[in-house]
């Protein structure tokens, strides 16, 4: 991947763990700080994970023992709006490539996740954060409102009465709390959220891909109608009844297995 200004190693590390694709953001010298180089090549990573069908599921975390302490502050400067814009396009690229791809993403949190690395987190489909890491809404620090899907996320996540008030003090959430109000799906001991998120990457890559990527679907955009919801979900479950999944988790039921997911059932290999 490419790597920062001023910098020879890369900013985004990527490895494969059978079919679960690590992406970690690589400047542990500022915590993980998010410049304009690190967007470019952390949407990168994410497509091109999003394009590997050898790839069933992604994790994002952080080197150093951080996951990310936010925007770059250093790298920012006031600027008209046709100049900022696409810096800030290029944030939002992330995250529709977390919210586009149909794979499972898995946050493993360390240390600081603030600002934009909050909302980085909070984009991804689950959040395993260790005990003693940190979030924070930190945006209103640099007078600053949030973006990278934050006034999306957030609320979702914890309700917008909470996340109102999360915004508007950027007050900071321990890795144990924020599982106790949503904000995480899991907490572990310190310097285990990495292997934690493996693990449960690596069981959403043995999930069956398409019915993860329209549970994906389902879930995103604007709250739909529920007369809406029930035809959607006409359309996309008798989708799924004529896939080669399917057949192989009845296949799997009947036989008293484990279904493989992924690969065409026995009696069509």
């Amino acid at each position: 991947m490419s790597g920062g200004e001023g910098s020879a190693a890369p900013s985004v590390l990527v490895e494969d763990r059978a079919a679960v694709r690590v992406i970690t953001l690589n400047r542990p010298e500022v915590r993980n700080a998010i410049d304009l180089p690190l967007r470019h090549a952390l949407a990168e990573a994410l497509e091109a994970a999003d394009s590997d069908a050898r790839v069933r599921a992604i994790v994002l975390t952080g080197a150093g023992g951080a996951f990310c302490s936010g925007g770059d502050i250093s790298t920012m400067r006031r600027a008209p709006r046709h100049e900022t814009t696409p810096r800030a396009q290029a944030a939002q690229r992330v995250i529709r490539a977390i919210w586009h791809t149909p794979k499972p993403v898995v946050a493993a949190v360390e240390g600081p996740a603030f600002g934009a690395g909050a909302a980085l987190a909070l984009a991804c489909d689950r959040v395993v954060t260790s005990v003693e890491a940190t979030f924070a809404t930190t945006f209103t620090g640099v007078g600053l409102a949030g973006d990278m899907g934050v006034f999306a996320s957030l609320p979702a996540r914890i309700g917008p009465a909470r996340a109102r008030q999360m915004l508007m003090l950027g007050s900071r959430v321990g890795g144990a709390e924020a599982e106790r109000i949503g904000l995480a799906d899991r907490a572990v001991a310190p310097g285990t959220a990495l292997q934690a998120a493996l693990e449960d990457a690596g069981r959403l890559a043995a999930g069956p891909p398409l019915a993860l990527g329209v549970i994906k679907q389902m879930l995103s955009g604007e709250p739909r109608h529920p007369l809406a919801v029930l035809d959607l979900e006409i359309r996309n479950q008798t989708m799924l009844w004529d896939t080669d999944d399917f057949a192989e988790g009845v296949a799997a039921f009947a036989e008293k297995r484990r279904p493989e997911f992924g690969r065409p059932p026995a009696g069509h290999r």
